[in-house]
């Protein structure tokens, strides 16, 4: 019986207080969430220093960290491995890699070192069905109150998206600040949300004023918000 309560995966949920921790990083000693305290932050996992799919994750990352800090938003990394090992790959990384171009890429965000696993296991990073000693490729956004506002898992064979990544920061950010919802493929300038679906008059009577809205039924109401509107609201200049 002990065996099997090893392997339960602890998983922390949307909408979650961000499961605190201290830990060592390529950066020196963060206290997660608390360091960031009011900013969004990524928390993201990978399965193994010097191998493949993880590097043409960070270079990728590394590329768009500015991007990322313009959206208000920063990133750390974690793996199991340890600080020496982290220190020893991104080295290799900024010297020898090039991918898609990129190339002289230095990392500057922080990577975890997580040899006990103790973080990795708080955020459910260990799947047991996929692996029992590597962390699979998770992402955790955190807003500035410390909570859990997406999560996104991958398997070990798959690299991720990060203009998907980046799209749902900004959209994250965008119905924080309008107070409304994206659709599928949303991205700044098309159509929002409104919500939370009611009746089309409850939609009307909190959008007055908005001639640019559209209800097609009671429960598929839709505005403009202008991209330029939209982006001198979530990303930093």
């Amino acid at each position: 019986m002990e065996d099997l309560k090893d392997d339960v995966v602890s998983m922390p949920r949307i909408g979650d207080k961000a499961p605190a921790f201290t830990a060592v990083t390529t950066q020196g000693e963060i206290h997660f969430p608390n360091d960031y305290s009011g900013e969004w932050v990524i928390l993201f996992s990978h399965p193994a220093d010097f191998t493949p799919v993880c590097t043409s994750e960070f270079i990728t990352f590394a590329s768009m960290d500015a991007k990322f800090a313009e959206a208000g938003c920063k990133l750390v990394g974690l793996s199991v491995d340890g600080l020496y090992s982290h220190i020893a790959w991104l080295r290799t990384i900024k010297e020898k890699i090039e991918y898609r171009g990129m190339k002289d890429v230095e990392v500057n965000f922080p990577l975890i070192e997580d040899i006990s696993m103790n973080v990795a296991k708080k955020y459910g990073m260990i799947q047991p069905g996929e692996d029992t000693t590597k962390a699979v490729r998770a992402v955790f956004f955190i807003d500035p109150k410390g909570i859990i506002r997406t999560i996104i898992y991958y398997p070990l064979s798959l690299g991720r998206n990060f203009d998907e990544l980046y799209r749902v920061l900004v959209a994250l950010k965008t119905a924080d600040e309008f107070g409304i919802a994206t659709p599928a493929d949303w991205r700044p300038g098309d159509d929002v949300i409104i919500s939370p679906a009611g009746s089309c008059g409850t939609a009307k009577d909190r959008m007055e004023g908005k001639e640019d809205m559209e209800c097609q039924d009671w429960f598929f109401c839709t505005r403009k918000i202008d991209k330029d509107e939209v982006l001198k609201k979530v990303i930093k200049k």
